[in-house]
């Protein structure tokens, strides 16, 4: 942004996401001041740019967590609505170098651009800027992409970061030796947890509810919730955890065999995250 008059003879502006003066006097650089002068601080304008920087801290999170919701889900995304929120700086940073999927999802792009008729700009795995206009984009959770592989290669070869945890994410795939009765995985069960289990759980983004630490995902067609329970005395206390489980939200539990693939790596993701354990149940990758 811009840089605005205070007082006679500075300027402040938002640099790096922090309030930060210059003077503007004769003698003056134009170089921003190591630390905000003290006359400065308790200005009005100050305070006001401080304010207008957490808003915008909380808006970049807000958008995150919104992509991250639609990348987990694997959700389509129309792409009239990429056209209008791209040119927002935190969407368009959060948005950028994503996989994406248009009509042909044998055709996966890295997002470098969406025009404003919704058009989008992307570069294929034969490292081609290609044009689409799909009339929705799909942000796929990386189990759902068969060339992971290749991708992962190629992101690292243009030096690409993704804002979005996508093909880096960890995954884990379903055993194909599942008994059909089975509804619980008992390879966490009696691991013993640091305290504040429910502050770490909140930090890592899954959702504490009474003795369970949760996440949902939406596939094929339902919202399925992956449940981790666990037993402490206290919320500062260490936890012991218990069975992961799967159901549909205020619905059945769910056999394990008839856990989805997206589901099944987000509720081991999030199971391995909060114990530390390295299970044999289902392939890492």
């Amino acid at each position: 942004m811009g840089w605005l008059p205070v007082g006679d003879s500075h300027e402040i502006s938002l640099v790096d996401g922090k309030v930060t003066a210059r003077s503007t006097g004769l003698r003056a650089t134009g170089r921003p001041l190591k630390t905000l002068p003290k006359v400065l601080r308790d200005s009005p304008e100050v305070d006001r740019l401080r304010q207008l920087a957490q808003w915008l801290d909380r808006h970049t999170a807000e958008c995150l967590a919104r992509i991250d919701a639609w990348v987990v889900s694997s959700l389509p995304v129309p792409t009239g609505l990429l056209a209008r929120v791209w040119p927002d700086p935190s969407w368009q940073d959060a948005l950028r170098d994503l996989v994406v999927l248009g009509d042909d999802p044998a055709e996966p792009g890295f997002l470098r651009d969406v025009t404003d008729t919704g058009d989008l700009r992307m570069v294929n795995l034969d490292g081609e800027t290609i044009r689409r206009s799909p009339a929705s984009a799909t942000l796929p959770h990386p189990v759902r992409l068969t060339d992971l592989t290749e991708l992962r290669e190629f992101a690292g070869e243009l030096d690409i970061t993704q804002r979005i945890e996508q093909l880096h994410r960890g995954t884990w795939s379903k055993p194909t030796d599942l008994k059909d009765r089975d509804t619980t995985i008992t390879d966490f069960r009696g691991t013993a947890v640091p305290n504040r289990l429910a502050a770490r759980a909140a930090t890592l983004g899954f959702r504490v509810s009474g003795s369970q630490v949760t996440c949902r995902v939406w596939e094929a067609g339902r919202t399925v919730e992956a449940a981790m329970s666990f037993d402490e005395d206290y919320w500062d206390s260490e936890a012991t955890l218990g069975a992961l489980s799967w159901s549909l939200v205020d619905g059945p539990t769910l056999r394990l065999t008839e856990v989805g693939p997206v589901a099944w790596s987000e509720g081991m993701r999030m199971a391995t995250a909060l114990s530390g354990v390295a299970t044999k149940t289902g392939k890492a990758a």
